[in-house]
């Protein structure tokens, strides 16, 4: 058993009596102090441990594995672990003890890289706000410091994104950082490589959530697309900057804050959207005007090669579109810029029309030859506004705007060229709807103000552009590359007196017709002795293209036929001339081609002989050439030998007596031209017995080889500034006194219906009858009704307006001789108004159109 003593009773002291003389010993005064430090949070504690007594030595591992297992033990703990060591680093750098503040910042990432959870979000606010600290500073390294941190930061995938958080400092921040201008080189472009990382860095973190696109806004793009511009104009090798992005090494990468910027933009251009993607390629135009970067405009060629690459291609119409928009908002601006523009244009146009560009095509045309129309309207009033004066500061304007009008040329031909061909053709019924034409007002390109100079201009510039559309162009049938409503107009040009203009529509036919790529093969004119070895292509004539020729081979024939009557052609002329030829020979020819093309050769001839037209030298030397060149070479494609002897016979009895009759002579530079043609004989031609002789032994049908070629009639003829050939009308007005009208009128030469009939002969108009009721009855057969209807309404419409016209000169001759009797002395008098309407005879046609003659005499 215990056993328990018993304590003695002692009197209660006074326990609370205070002795100011009594101090605590040594050990008493320690063991409060241990008490007062363990009643400090343990986050405080941890926090504090992994600062050591010199900041050289660093993070603390140990007390920060500590800290960090604390913090992933209590995440609700993070909040107030980043509050204090915000506090901490914010005391630490205003007092400059930059040892601390590195330890901290290095604290934090390490907090940040450990703790995923939705706790962290309070904590990212602290870190963020120390960032922003760092950034605020002006000490370089911290700068830097704070950008690296963040940059880790912004490699962190959040759970949840918070809708909340901002990031407009960092954009400001960042973006003044690129901009950086100290004193130090290497300084300066730490700096500016820390702000691209850190816009990067914010690009990143916020681009992928479509909930918070505030990055996207046009106050953020306006600052980070121009910081990044702004480093990308140091790169030094354009050319190695504008394909695809690039893969540089890490150290490159790092050093570099051109490639790194380009990096930044590729990747901000890569993630853009439907939504934002004009947000961020505007502010390109406003630093490119800004830094005058358009003249010259290398810099802003890569730049928008490095758009269009970086862009998804289904946005590609949106750049254009931009860059349409702010063509026209800089239409008065200088030449050289708007020509950087589109130059710029050009570029764009030719990466996206690889892919899809949506509804941009008629818009990119429409606003380029809008554009034409201006530039050439200021060509002219620069030229009408110096009449009369040398001024070297006007000549540069109008070569400026010969820049622009190339640019807009070579964009809307590169353009057209890489579109599929679906695309083309329509491309190219919309241009040729676009060229002027002479009397006509369907074009909706107003140049009625641009006068005749004008308008030509702009006629052989949209040729030239349509000319760089064909290019390239492979239709399985003649009748899809040149459609009706495309060939008339397109051939229009052709009977305009300018060489030019007939030189590219003869060009932009050989694109069109030339399927075999044989153009090469038949450069120049000339005497080909073998032409196998020429190793043409050529394929079988469709039935399509047989029927094109049956439509459409007289319009072609008369073309070239009135091609080699212009006073004004040169080599160039007949070259194509020549190759237009051959290209019909090639693709388009079977036996009843092949004998148009015969008759038509052989009429050429016969202008040159007979000279009704009083052409120059050259001009009859060179036709001559160009009939024996053809005719050389089509002999050889069908392989008769019967034609091939008659044309080398024919050829080598010219190199001895007339060498200037073959191109070699003829279009050489020193040639020496015959005084006159009449006396030469007959071996010197091509007889067109001796060829249908030679053909019919083979199997041709050589009879219509006896009816000569000449050209139709038609509208065409109205819209240019020739005078037709053919389609003439005599009006011979004679107001006579009562007694001599008889001998008047007797001495008025009848020309009727039989005289005409009678000077033909009756062979050959056999002939054209039974050719013509063939040609009717094919036609009615084969072609379709509207065709047939569409034809017979313009020979209608031909006819009212040549019946309106006689009535009209009829009425207005009786008004003027009722002006002229006098009633008091002239009871009567007779006049007599003979309105006489040419022939018009159409071999081809086998048609003598009625000659009316009407005498109308009028009583009073």
């Amino acid at each position: 058993m215990r056993q328990y003593v018993q304590v003695p009773t002692v009197e209660q002291e006074n326990t609370y009596d205070y002795n100011p003389a009594w101090e605590p010993s040594p050990f008493m005064r320690l063991g409060v102090c241990c008490c007062c430090s363990a009643l400090r949070p343990r986050y405080k504690r941890l926090v504090d441990n992994i600062f050591p007594e010199d900041p050289k030595d660093g993070l603390v591992k140990a007390d920060m594995e500590k800290l960090t297992f604390y913090a992933v033990s209590a995440p609700e703990k993070l909040d107030r672990i980043g509050a204090y060591l915000a506090e901490r680093l914010s005391r630490d750098v205003v007092r400059h003890r930059y040892g601390y503040v590195l330890i901290a910042m290095e604290a934090l990432d390490q907090l940040l890289m450990a703790c995923h959870s939705q706790s962290i979000k309070p904590f990212v606010e602290s870190f963020l706000q120390m960032v922003a600290k760092l950034l605020e500073s002006g000490e370089p390294k911290l700068q830097v410091l704070g950008t690296n941190s963040f940059v880790k930061f912004a490699n962190i995938e959040e759970d949840t994104p918070s809708y909340h958080r901002r990031y407009d400092f960092f954009v400001s921040r960042f973006s003044a950082m690129c901009h950086s201008c100290h004193s130090d080189p290497e300084t300066r472009t730490e700096i500016r490589i820390a702000g691209i990382r850190g816009i990067q860095g914010v690009v990143r973190k916020t681009v992928n959530d479509e909930l918070r696109a505030t990055i996207w806004e046009p106050q953020h793009m306006d600052k980070i697309v121009p910081s990044l511009l702004f480093n990308m104009q140091k790169i030094e090798d354009l050319d190695s900057r504008i394909g695809p992005p690039s893969s540089p090494t890490g150290g490159e990468k790092e050093e570099n804050p051109a490639l790194l910027a380009e990096n930044c933009f590729r990747e901000l251009l890569g993630r853009a959207t439907y939504g934002n993607m004009n947000n961020a390629v505007r502010p390109v135009f406003a630093h490119l005007d800004h830094h005058r970067l358009w003249d010259p405009n290398e810099f802003a060629v890569s730049c928008f090669k490095i758009i269009m690459y970086s862009i998804q291609a289904q946005y590609s119409h949106h750049v254009i579109q931009e860059t349409l928009g702010h063509l026209d908002a800089r239409k008065r601006d200088s030449p050289r810029v708007r020509a950087g523009i589109i130059q710029v244009l050009l570029e764009a146009v030719a990466i996206a029309a690889k892919g899809s560009i949506g509804p941009t095509v008629l818009e990119v045309f429409n606003t380029l030859l809008k554009h034409l129309r201006l530039s050439v309207d200021f060509e002219l009033g620069e030229r009408r506004s110096s009449t009369g004066s040398a001024s070297f500061s006007t000549s540069s304007k109008e070569s400026d705007e010969r820049i622009v009008q190339n640019a807009i040329i070579q964009t809307i031909g590169f353009f057209g060229s890489n579109l599929p061909d679906y695309q083309r053709s329509e491309i190219m019924m919309f241009v040729m709807g676009k060229v002027p034409v002479f009397g006509t007002s369907s074009h909706s390109l107003d140049t009625s103000h641009l006068g005749d100079l004008g308008t030509r201009r702009i006629q052989i510039m949209l040729l030239r552009s349509l000319l760089m559309v064909t290019s390239g162009y492979n239709a399985k049938t003649i009748a899809a590359a040149l459609p009706a409503p495309f060939l008339d107009p397109l051939l229009s040009p052709s009977l305009m007196e300018d060489s030019e203009l007939r030189q590219l529509v003869l060009e932009i036919l050989h694109n069109l017709i030339d399927r075999h790529d044989n153009r090469a093969k038949l450069r120049g004119i000339r005497i080909i002795p073998d032409v196998s070895d020429l190793k043409i292509k050529r394929d079988k004539i469709s039935r399509q293209d047989v029927s094109f020729m049956k439509k459409h081979g007289q319009q072609l024939y008369r073309h070239i036929y009135l091609g080699c009557k212009e006073e004004d052609n040169v080599q160039k002329n007949f070259e194509l001339l020549y190759t237009s030829l051959a290209l019909i020979t090639i693709e388009l020819a079977n036996e009843e081609v092949v004998i148009d093309l015969i008759r038509l050769a052989i009429a050429l001839q016969d202008i040159i002989i007979i000279n009704e037209d009083n052409l120059p030298m050259f001009n009859r030397c060179g036709v001559m050439a160009l009939v024996a060149a053809y005719l050389n070479f089509l002999s050889q494609m069908i392989a008769v030998p019967a034609f091939c002897q008659h044309v080398s016979k024919v050829i080598e009895t010219r190199t001895v007596e007339a060498p200037y009759f073959l191109p070699e002579n003829i279009f050489k530079d020193k040639r020496i031209l015959p005084k006159s043609l009449e006396k030469h004989e007959k071996n010197l031609f091509f007889l067109t017995n001796k060829i249908a002789e030679s053909l019919g032994g083979s199997g041709y049908s050589v009879e219509r080889l006896s009816v000569p070629y000449v050209p139709q009639v038609t509208d065409e003829d109205r819209l240019s500034r020739r005078k037709s050939v053919v389609d003439t009308v005599s009006i011979q007005v004679d107001i006579l006194p009562g007694n001599n009208t008889e001998d008047k009128v007797n001495n008025t030469e009848e020309i009727t219906f039989e005289a005409l009939k009678k000077a033909i002969d009756n062979t050959g108009l056999e002939e054209q009858e039974k050719e013509k009721r063939r040609l009717v009855i094919e036609k009615f057969q084969k072609a379709p009704f509207e065709e047939i209807a569409a034809q017979c309404e313009t020979k209608a419409n031909f006819l009212h307006d040549r019946l309106a016209q006689i009535l009209e000169l009829t009425i207005r001759l009786t008004v003027q001789s009722q002006l002229l009797v006098d009633d008091e002395t002239t009871s009567y008098l007779q006049h007599s108004v003979v309105i006489v309407t040419a022939a018009t005879y159409h071999p081809d046609q086998t048609r003598v159109n009625s000659i009316s003659r009407t005498r109308c005499h009028l009583s009073f």
